[in-house]
C-alpha cells in the first residue's frame, strides 16, 4: 500500500509512520525540509492512503496567543490537501479534525456534557473553540463536499492525545517533565479543574488506521469517555514519581474550556482503547 503521511515528524505523524512499517510510506514534514504545501501544489502522484497530520502549532498556548498564525497556517494546509485530492483522487484520505470543533456552549462549567458527533451540525455550526476550531469545521465541510464528488475520506475528531514522547508544549508532556524533575511547586495552568478526555497515542493510531482500513467515513470521536481534571492528572504524575508537591495554579495562563469529554460510542464499534491513563503515566515516567 502506498501511503503519504504529512506532518510525519510531529507527535502523531511519527507514531503513524512507525505503525505503517512494511508499507510504501512517503513522509513529508517541514522540519525535514519538505513542505506539504509543495506536495499538494506540484505532485500528481496517487496514493492508496493519505494521513494528513500536518498542522501549525495546534496546542493551547499557540491557539490562544497566536490565533492568526495557527488558523491561517492550518487553513492553508487543509485547503491545499483537498484541492490536491480532487485532482489526484487518492484511495482514501484521513482528515484529522479536532475536539476543538465542538460548540464551546456545551463545555461550560457545570454542564458535564459528553460530546457526541451529532453535537456538530455543519449546516449551522455553533461557536467552536477559537479560530482553530473554525478551521477544523471548514475542513470537515471540505471533506463532506469531497465525499459527495466521489472521494473517500475518513474524518476523525481526536480528543486529548498524549504519549511519553509528546514534548512540553502540551499539558501531558509538561506534567511529565515536571514530575521527572520533581518540581515543587508543580505548576498547573488555570485553576486545575479543567477536565479533558485523555487518549494514548497508541490508541489514536490504532483507531485511525482501523477506521481507514474498514472504510469508516465518520466523523467519529477518538476518545475514551473518561474525564480527568488537570489537578487529577498532576496528582497521578506526582504519585507515580514518588513525591508530594504543592500545586501552583496560574490563573492567567491559557487553560481552555472547562469540560471536554467525548462519547466514544462510534469508535467502539470498530476499536477498543487499550492504554489507560494510569498506564500512560507509568510509561511516561519510565521513558528514558
Amino acid at each position: 500500500m502506498k501511503v503519504l503521511v504529512t506532518g510525519s515528524a510531529g507527535f502523531l505523524g511519527r507514531h503513524l509512520v512507525a505503525a505503517l512499517d512494511g508499507h510504501d510510506v512517503s513522509t513529508v514534514d517541514i522540519v525535514h525540509g519538505a513542505n506539504a504545501l509543495d506536495v499538494f501544489r506540484l505532485s500528481d502522484r496517487r496514493f492508496d492512503l493519505v494521513l494528513h497530520a500536518a498542522a501549525v502549532q495546534p496546542h493551547r498556548s499557540a491557539i490562544d496567543t497566536s490565533p492568526v498564525i495557527v488558523g491561517a497556517g492550518c487553513l492553508e494546509l487543509d485547503a491545499a490537501l483537498f484541492g490536491w485530492a480532487a485532482r489526484t483522487k487518492p484511495g482514501r484520505i484521513v482528515y484529522f479534525s479536532s475536539s476543538a470543533a465542538y460548540p464551546i456552549a456545551l463545555q461550560r462549567p457545570g454542564l458535564n456534557v459528553r460530546l457526541t458527533e451529532r453535537h456538530i451540525d455543519l449546516t449551522v455550526p455553533e461557536q467552536p473553540d477559537a479560530i482553530y476550531g473554525w478551521v477544523k469545521l471548514l475542513g470537515e465541510q471540505l471533506a463532506e463536499a469531497y465525499r459527495k464528488q466521489g472521494g473517500a475520506v475518513t474524518v476523525v475528531r481526536p480528543f486529548s492525545g498524549y504519549g511519553e514522547d509528546q514534548g512540553e508544549r502540551f499539558p501531558f508532556g509538561a506534567f511529565q517533565g515536571r514530575a521527572q524533575r520533581q518540581e515543587d511547586p508543580f505548576t498547573i495552568w488555570g485553576d486545575g479543574t479543567q477536565v479533558r478526555d485523555w487518549i494514548h497515542v497508541d490508541d489514536l493510531v490504532g483507531a485511525t488506521l482501523t477506521a481507514a482500513r474498514e472504510g469508516v467515513d465518520g466523523p467519529v470521536n477518538l476518545c475514551t469517555g473518561i474525564g480527568t481534571s488537570m489537578t487529577e492528572l498532576a496528582e497521578l504524575f506526582a504519585k507515580e514519581a514518588g513525591y508530594s508537591p504543592t500545586f501552583d495554579y496560574k490563573a492567567d495562563a491559557p487553560a481552555g474550556v472547562a469540560y471536554r469529554v467525548g462519547d466514544p460510542t462510534g469508535m467502539l464499534e470498530f476499536y477498543q482503547p487499550r492504554v489507560s491513563l494510569a498506564e500512560g503515566v507509568r510509561r511516561a515516567l519510565g521513558a528514558p
